[in-house]
């Protein structure tokens, strides 16, 4: 025992029965330095990836808070209530030494970044638009050196070569585990500019999560809220904030 959880083979479709979880085998958590490293042990055994790797993070703080997902469960283990060891698991076996194709994913949607396409009306909708768009395209030109261009609707604009390549430089540095949040942050949002912005201290997770719901926002204040998109998107806010909070802790 003492394997990582991933919830890739316990989610049930919406509407069907609660899967069946595993029952919790330990009683004890705690947190070790292994090698430089802070491993999550369970009645002192380490605690293991999916990949059979060591769950050990780069910081004390993050392992901790890894930690308190592991005690905080009941008589079952359930993966949905533990979104930092999901990521710590994904970056330990799909990040490290696999950093490049990453790093390239996360510029494909810098090439198609949400921020870039605007709406053809109507004038609300563009206001806000612009309102939460317009600042971090500009703090991007400037501080890093990464100006895009705009395109109206979904028609797809070529970005300079020379943004993207500066994109790479500032994604470069980090290390897998922020990487690893930056590419979930990325995905979730379809913007690599908005986690960046929170990587860098521009805007805040709540901040950023608002930017990258102006369309999905406006559509609800006209047409109203659908039950199951809003479950589906509380999931997604979870896996944000904990990726977020993962940046903070490493």
């Amino acid at each position: 025992m003492g394997e990582g959880m991933n919830d890739q083979d316990k989610k049930s479709p919406m509407g069907s029965e609660k899967p069946n979880l595993p029952k919790r085998f330990y009683k004890d958590v705690s947190v070790a330095d292994e090698g430089g490293r802070a491993a999550i042990l369970l009645d002192g055994r380490p605690v293991r990836t999916p990949g059979k790797a060591p769950l050990a993070v780069p910081s004390a703080a993050l392992a901790e808070a890894i930690a308190d997902e592991w005690r905080a469960q009941g008589k079952e283990i359930d993966p949905q209530t533990m979104p930092l060891t999901k990521l710590a698991n994904s970056a330990i076996d799909g990040v490290v030494g696999k950093e490049g194709p990453v790093i390239d994913d996360i510029l494909a949607h810098a090439g198609s970044d949400l921020l870039c396409y605007r709406a053809s009306g109507p004038e609300g909708l563009l206001a806000l638009q612009a309102e939460h768009w317009d600042p971090v395209l500009a703090w991007a030109a400037g501080a890093l050196a990464a100006p895009l261009s705009l395109a109206e609707g979904v028609m797809h604009v070529a970005q300079p070569d020379a943004s993207i390549a500066a994109l790479r430089g500032e994604i470069e540095g980090l290390d897998a585990f922020r990487l690893a949040a930056l590419h979930v942050m990325t995905t979730l949002t379809g913007s690599a500019l908005l986690p960046l912005a929170v990587v860098r201290h521009q805007l805040t997770p709540e901040e950023a999560w608002a930017a990258a719901h102006v369309d999905e926002d406006w559509q609800i204040g006209q047409w109203g809220e659908d039950a199951e998109a809003t479950v589906r998107r509380e999931n997604r806010k979870r896996d944000f904030n904990a990726a977020a909070r993962l940046l903070e802790l490493s």
